[in-house]
């Protein structure tokens, strides 16, 4: 088993959540968050001053799967997420070495 964990854009969140169902991957987790990559934030014009913003919002996406789905699921989160543009995010693949269910005590290993 793998965890996939995939740092995107928010805005590309529901894109990439339905092209997952689409393909038969429900079950993830979701938290939104903030970061910054080799951008390293962004400048806003605001009331006419230069406000540097550090940190920008993203959102985590993490899911727990067999090593056999985890090249899929990273071809749907890159199309469905990508812009072209620097802060599309980064994608990382963890090992898992045991997953139990909380609600039946199943265990996979």
């Amino acid at each position: 088993m793998k965890m996939i964990q995939a740092i995107i854009r928010p805005e590309k969140m529901s894109h990439i959540k339905k092209a997952l169902e689409e393909k038969g991957f429900i079950a993830m987790s979701i938290t939104e968050m903030t970061g910054r990559g080799e951008q390293k934030g962004i400048k806003l014009q605001y009331r006419g001053s230069t406000m540097e913003v550090d940190t920008l919002p993203k959102v985590k996406l993490e899911m727990v799967v067999k090593d056999q789905d985890v090249e899929p699921i990273i071809a749907v989160i890159r199309n469905a997420g990508r812009t072209g543009k620097m802060g599309d995010g980064k994608i990382f693949v963890l090992p898992v070495d045991m997953m139990c269910k909380v609600r039946t005590d199943e265990v996979w290993q």
